[in-house]
């Protein structure tokens, strides 16, 4: 996964609206209902099917930590799909999307004034369009490098261009050496 889409999935972890389970066996219990069986979701982990049915029953109460990290990926990647939809949608339509990063913006800009890039540390809030558009690059597949040209995009319009009040020449903007990015919707 790239910068991006951890940040828009820690966004997604943030509007759960009850903790997901805890337990080894309430996870495990969860992955069943969710994918059908323990043969199901040994794939899913990479363990055995009786490995599971192991973790269901509570004979093994604890799993490797590397097996532990997959579990808690897996429970928490399914956990309230309709809470995230709801919030994702509300996102993309009226609420929009706040990105706040330490990068270095580079920018295309006319000739006599600077285009050096620099560390910035912004937090800015991008209209409904560009967290439809995030989302729908994320669902396509799209590489981090696109999802971070989208909101390069948003910051030229928003935070550079003030929406067209100033620095109207102004070309492009990279965003490059990611510190730290986050997302809120």
């Amino acid at each position: 996964m790239g910068e991006i889409e951890d940040a828009i999935e820690r966004a997604d972890r943030e509007s759960f609206t009850r903790q997901p389970p805890k337990t080894l066996k309430g996870q495990i219990g969860y992955l069943i209902r969710q994918l059908g069986s323990a043969k199901a979701v040994a794939r899913e982990i990479g363990v055995t099917a009786d490995s599971v049915n192991r973790y269901r029953r509570g004979a093994r109460k604890h799993a490797r930590a590397d097996v532990a990290a997959k579990i808690d990926d897996a429970v928490r990647a399914r956990w309230q799909p309709l809470v995230r939809k709801r919030r994702q949608k509300k996102a993309a339509t009226t609420g929009g999307i706040t990105v706040e990063t330490r990068a270095r913006f580079g920018y295309t800009a006319p000739v006599g004034t600077t285009d050096d890039g620099r560390f910035r540390r912004l937090t800015v809030h991008l209209p409904p369009a560009y967290a439809q558009r995030l989302f729908d690059a994320r669902d396509t597949g799209t590489g981090d490098q696109q999802m971070r040209g989208i909101i390069a995009e948003g910051f030229k319009e928003i935070y550079f261009q003030d929406g067209g009040g100033r620095a109207t020449e102004l070309a492009g903007v990279t965003l490059n050496d990611i510190d730290y990015l986050d997302l809120d919707y």
